[in-house]
């Protein structure tokens, strides 16, 4: 079970990585197609260094159980 629980950990982060990246990118280049429209950049900024936290604490549990 803590395996699978550290893989949908690191799914999590990768979707997150991605939905606010995207949103930051979005909000300079295209406006309009931006999943949250660029509602904040610091929103932005911090879900997305959170999702690096998080891959990273899911890949070092992950590498531990193996």
């Amino acid at each position: 079970m803590p395996k699978a629980l550290t893989i949908m950990g690191l799914a999590v982060s990768v979707l997150m990585l991605l939905l606010f990246v995207l949103d930051l990118i979005g909000y300079f280049l295209f406006p309009a197609m931006a999943p949250f429209r660029g509602a904040s950049l610091v929103m932005d900024v911090t879900f997305a260094i959170c999702a690096v936290v998080l891959g990273y604490l899911s890949w070092s549990t992950y590498k531990d159980i193996a």
